[in-house]
């Protein structure tokens, strides 16, 4: 969920990607139906989907009919046209199909399928349904003959009748006694013998209609006898038999047979050909969205978290190691990379895929289903299994990383001292144990996932094996076709890969689970420094540091390293602090930009505390130059205009030229373009302090705070550049923190700090007469001859 709710300003990519996902898994799905087709239907029955004959002699759809409802006969009647055809020199009459709306092929083969079946089983000696089959074909065909005997005795009585009438007349006729007599009783033996023909044909036809009447309640119950026999699988036997019976009607009406094989073929061949291009188009565009997202993604959390590290005061960034941070804006946002696009890849498709699998699996009536539940209980144990074993090196794995980050670090900027005090053998230890720790937690994931991959294939070939089996014995009893089984066994498989690519994917996702928890971590931390709501910018500021009863202690520290500190730095004044190592001086100095914030008192200029200003207008009216001079990659223009984006040429060379920075920088043919390393690296120390002040007083700063920071400049350069300052920086605050009395000797106003406390202030000459602790400060760095020079001076 920590990554998915990255998701959410992306809604519309994840809807298209989960439209094209779906019409992804619907051709896969596809195809093994079609592969089905293919065998069962291409090569098993011909090409012909459907037992419907186009057409049908005339004789045969008579034959097929006895086994069909009133209604269905009228059905079949009303979709078929009755024409004439020459086959072999013979005129044929044939039925031909003439759809009517709302009337399918499939549809007609629902009727056709059962008399069909029927049929073929009345010609087979060991169906147990044949018996009444037969009888219904004997019944018909006693029909047949009786009605025929039936038409001939009337026929018969017909004619004796007219000759009984000829005879009656003939006898009416005649003129001799003896002779109508004789004719007469001869009309008299006619009638009577037409009489008995007619009454012999009476019964024949009562015979032949309580026969017709009792013949649907024998067909009905023929066709339940059929259904029963055939069982679960009845409709796909019956289809498998009415379609060979086509098949055999359409060779009688000498039809193309291996041309309908043929076209079908083609047809689903061109289906499959096609859904696979389908599927594959529909891949790369989700592969290409996802990747546009999770580049989007990584974009943006890269930016928000660099916006809140440069939020962040010196506490969070105690809190977090430059080194962390740096894994934390790199591998681990590059894990959230790979888990995004993982999900919408991945993730959103094998439910779609696994769900659409049992759903055809279910489809498919193979009786096999239990199967599947099998195979997806073991995949499960599997994956639960490598996470509960691999989870906790997850969230040890980019603690590791940032250990291996911290100790390259460390070795990179520390080479010289390294170098300088040969240890190279110890570091290169130092750092072997931090990359071994981590290769082994490598090792350890790695071969958790070597081992899942076999364990799968085993398990999937298992199944395969499985049902194939089981589906072998189905198949010899008849009730499943291998085009079925083949398509069974590609769903299972299907269904297994979701799985599989699920358990992939769960190797993946807790990494970047933890990455993601670690970038929040940042994202989600507060500063503790930040702007007030209604800020006091609009003021005129002037610059006078004024620090009213100031106390500070560090978060994890038990006491305060300053107490109750007080004096006042006023414009146009140089106000300097000095005291022993560890005094509080720098301390001092990184509260007034609120690099930390007083737990204490207050610190305010021109009578406003610094926390009810932005931090802004804060560090705008601020030149800071920092203990140690830090230079940034490009050239020597760029830095000391870093500052100001505003800052003019004349500005940059009138303030080199105060920092005593003018002559090394025209001593090369480059001049200001000449170009500055990362960490100014190839810059001597005192190059980079006088840049780095340069780059102070290049914004004309209303307070300039100088750290220690003319640490490494030579007495002469010191010297001149105090001097430029004084005669160049008129109206400005200047705050120094200084190890050397030579630097501070002319300051309007020296604080003396002892132990994060003032323990005296005033100038030199003063604190020389008045300070204990300043006048060792100053003996211990200048003889009393010097110092007598300085103070005749």
């Amino acid at each position: 969920m920590k990554i998915f709710k990255y998701l959410g300003k992306y809604w519309y990519a994840v809807i298209a990607v989960l439209v094209l996902l779906v019409v992804q898994a619907n051709s896969d799905l596809s195809l093994p139906k079609l592969t089905s087709g293919i065998v069962d239907v291409g090569i098993q029955q011909g090409g012909l989907e459907y037992s419907t004959p186009e057409k049908i002699r005339k004789t045969t759809l008579q034959g097929i009919e006895m086994f069909m409802t009133d209604d269905e006969k009228k059905t079949i009647e009303d979709n078929y046209k009755l024409s004439t055809e020459k086959i072999d020199g013979k005129e044929v009459e044939v039925y031909k199909l003439n759809l009517q709306e709302d009337m399918t092929e499939a549809k007609l083969a629902d009727i056709f399928n059962l008399p069909m079946m029927m049929l073929a089983s009345s010609q087979s000696k060991d169906s147990s349904s044949a018996g009444e089959a037969k009888g219904i074909i004997e019944d018909y065909k006693k029909i047949g003959e009786d009605a025929t005997k039936a038409k001939k005795l009337g026929e018969e009585a017909t004619t004796l009748g007219e000759q009984a009438k000829e005879a009656g007349t003939a006898a009416a006729s005649a003129t001799d006694a003896a002779t109508a007599m004789e004719q007469g009783q001869e009309a008299q033996e006619l009638a009577t013998q037409a009489q008995a023909k007619g009454a012999e044909a009476k019964q024949l036809a009562d015979s032949i209609k309580t026969t017709t009447d009792a013949m649907p309640a024998k067909v009905e119950s023929a066709r339940k006898e059929t259904k029963k026999s055939l069982g679960d699988l009845g409709e796909d036997s019956m289809k498998t038999v009415g379609i060979q019976l086509t098949l055999a009607e359409y060779k009688a009406l000498d039809m193309n047979t291996q041309q309908i094989q043929t076209d079908y073929m083609v047809k689903t061949g061109t289906k499959m050909v096609l859904l696979t291009l389908v599927s594959a188009v529909a891949a790369i565009i989700v592969g290409l969205i996802a990747s546009l997202v999770a580049a989007s993604v990584g974009r943006n959390l890269r930016v928000g978290q660099y916006e809140k590290t440069l939020q962040f005061s010196n506490t969070e960034m105690e809190k977090f190691s430059p080194a962390s941070l740096i894994t934390r804006n790199t591998n681990d946002i590059q894990q959230m990379q790979m888990g995004i696009v993982m999900i919408m890849r991945i993730v959103l498709y094998a439910p779609i895929l696994g769900i659409g699998g049992i759903y055809n699996v279910y489809q498919t009536g193979t009786g096999m289903g239990w199967i599947v539940g099998v195979a997806v209980a073991a995949v499960l144990v599997l994956v639960l299994s490598l996470l509960l074993t691999t989870m906790p090196k997850f969230k040890a794995l980019q603690n590791l990383v940032d250990r291996v980050n911290l100790v390259s670090r460390e070795i990179i900027t520390g080479l010289p001292v390294i170098r300088a005090f040969s240890r190279e053998k110890f570091e290169e230890k130092r750092f072997d144990r931090a990359n071994t720790d981590l290769m082994k937690t490598q090792l350890f994931v790695n071969r958790a996932m070597s081992i899942m991959m076999p364990v799968m294939m085993l398990l999937m070939n298992g199944i395969s094996v499985l049902i194939v089996w089981v589906g072998g014995h189905n198949m010899n009893n008849g009730q499943l076709q291998v085009g079925d089984m083949m398509a069974f066994i590609t769903y299972t498989m299907q269904i297994v890969m979701a799985f599989m690519m699920l358990s992939m994917v769960s190797i993946i996702l807790p990494r970047a689970n933890v990455a993601a928890g670690r970038v929040e971590e940042v994202l989600e931390t507060e500063p503790t420094i930040k702007d007030p709501e209604h800020p006091k910018d609009d003021h005129d500021f002037k610059g006078e540091v004024k620090f009213e009863g100031v106390e500070f202690r560090y978060g994890d520290a038990d006491e305060d390293v300053l107490h109750h500190i007080n004096f006042t730095a006023k414009p146009g004044q140089t106000t300097a602090l000095i005291g022993s190592t560890g005094s509080g001086k720098s301390t001092i100095v990184n509260l007034i930009p609120r690099l930390f914030d007083v737990t204490g008192g207050r610190i305010t200029i021109d009578g406003i505390d610094i926390r009810e200003m932005s931090l802004h207008k804060l560090h705008e009216i601020i030149g800071f130059v920092p203990q140690k001079g830090i230079l940034f990659s490009g050239d020597i223009a760029s830095n000391i205009k870093f500052g100001d984006a505003a800052i003019t040429d004349a500005q940059m060379k009138k303030a080199a030229e105060i920092a005593q920075a003018e002559e090394f920088i025209d001593s090369n043919e480059k001049g200001y373009d000449r170009e500055i390393s990362q960490g100014g690296t190839n810059v001597s120390g005192g190059q980079k302090q006088r840049l780095s002040i340069a780059r102070a007083l290049a914004k004309n700063p209303k307070i300039l705070i100088f750290d220690d920071s003319f640490s490494a400049l030579d007495n002469k350069t010191d010297v001149a550049l105090r001097k430029a300052l004084s005669e160049n920086i008129k109206g400005a605050t200047q705050i120094i923190v200084a190890q050397k009395i030579s630097t501070i000797l002319h300051a309007d106003n020296i604080i003396v700090l002892n132990e994060g406390r003032v323990v005296d202030h005033g100038t030199h000459d003063e604190l020389m007469k008045t300070s204990t602790v300043y006048q060792e400060i100053a003996q211990s760095q200048l003889s009393n001859a010097e110092l007598g020079i300085e103070e005749a001076e």
